[in-house]
């Protein structure tokens, strides 16, 4: 339901929306059924000339079943919200599956910084590739992310992944994502982070492996003439 407004990006993203479905069924469900019930038993309890009032104190069996047979079907809804929940919960954020390559994600009042893997595919050497509000990725490939913050508390967000952890500074968060589609998305700021939070945007491409090499060549040649300029000798 959701992906008809929000693109779904990310290998983990419908699994995460036939949770917010089934929440949205369920508890559709028995809103529509309760207030269908309520508007009834106004309608057929209302005032009427000739006709006392009743007093019912609701201790009676055929009465109580009312509240119990009700509330017994509520309960075996919730568990099988619980179950695709904790499930969905562990697939994403416990069950860790070995990276292709690996990204660091860097917050800080107001923007972020992105470390690429240069062509070698490791993260920490000579050739990264660093970038500003820019994070570059290649579609069908499994990522590990090393979150961190360096000031306050920020939160790496994109919808297109259904995808939120909170930046704590200090602390290196390890995730992961798998983009299945190409394209250029949002990167959210979602905790309120100082003045400039709103600003806090940023753009994740999602590239074809011809795509995404050609990117980290453009990348390296930009580096080199920079090194080789005037300016940098």
């Amino acid at each position: 339901m959701i992906e008809h407004y929000v693109v779904a990006a990310s290998s983990y993203a419908r699994q995460i929306d036939f949770v917010f479905t089934l929440i949205f069924v369920l508890v559709g469900f028995w809103f529509v059924l309760s207030e269908a019930v309520f508007i009834g038993l106004i309608l057929r309890f209302r005032k009427k000339e000739g006709v006392r009032a009743e007093y019912i104190t609701g201790e009676e069996k055929h009465q109580k079943r009312w509240i119990t047979i009700p509330h017994l079907l509520v309960l075996v809804c919730d568990v099988f919200i619980i179950v695709f929940a904790i499930k969905a919960w562990y697939d994403v954020k416990q069950d860790l599956p070995p990276a292709e390559r690996t990204v660091r994600l860097i917050a800080q009042q107001w923007a972020w910084t992105f470390v690429h893997p240069g062509p070698d595919g490791k993260l920490d050497t000579d050739d990264d590739i660093s970038t500003v509000n820019e994070l570059h990725v290649e579609v069908d490939t499994l990522y590990h992310y090393k979150l961190e913050s360096l000031d306050v508390l920020h939160d790496f967000s994109v919808p297109v992944f259904r995808l939120k952890q909170d930046a704590i500074p200090g602390r290196v968060i390890t995730g992961w994502f798998e983009p299945t589609v190409t394209g250029s998305y949002d990167i959210q700021c979602a905790e309120i982070c100082g003045i400039g939070h709103g600003l806090m945007g940023a753009r994740i491409h999602i590239e074809s492996a011809t795509e995404h090499a050609a990117w980290m060549r453009s990348q390296s040649s930009t580096a080199i003439a920079a090194i080789n300029s005037p300016a940098g000798t």
